[in-house]
């Protein structure tokens, strides 16, 4: 059975899909420039809409497959998995506007969309060890 949480997820990733694109756009036609001098902000702006395109592909994921348990703590956990992969995306695009133009290799909001994602991913992962498919 599908619920408000699978929408939200499905809502939330192709959003983020949309901002992918978007992003890919803003980066061909307006930050061309910047790419020709410095190759640094150029992977930094790369690798940053990569990342959005993986957070949204893996909300699109758990919207079209997650099955909330019947157990109460399972379902705890899968709720905090989903809160932590549904702000991922808010992250890593405020990342992709904000860490690039530091030409700085510390980059406080990525890796704490990373450990998000993999907190969620992790915590989805765990409640089905064991679960029978029905």
């Amino acid at each position: 059975m599908k619920t408000k949480l699978n929408l939200l997820h499905l809502t939330v990733g192709i959003i983020t899909v949309l901002v992918f694109l978007a992003t890919g756009l803003l980066m061909r036609f307006h930050l061309s420039r910047v790419f020709e001098t410095n190759y640094f902000v150029r992977m930094l702006f790369r690798s940053s809409h990569i990342y959005i395109l993986l957070a949204g592909l893996l909300n699109i994921a758990l919207g079209a497959y997650l099955r909330l348990s019947e157990s109460h703590r399972k379902k705890a956990v899968q709720i905090f998995g989903s809160i932590c992969v549904l702000m991922a995306p808010a992250v890593l695009i405020a990342a992709f506007f904000y860490e690039p133009y530091r030409e700085s290799l510390n980059r406080p909001l990525t890796p704490l969309a990373m450990l998000l994602l993999l907190i969620g991913t992790l915590c989805h992962m765990l409640t089905q060890i064991g679960a029978r498919d029905t």
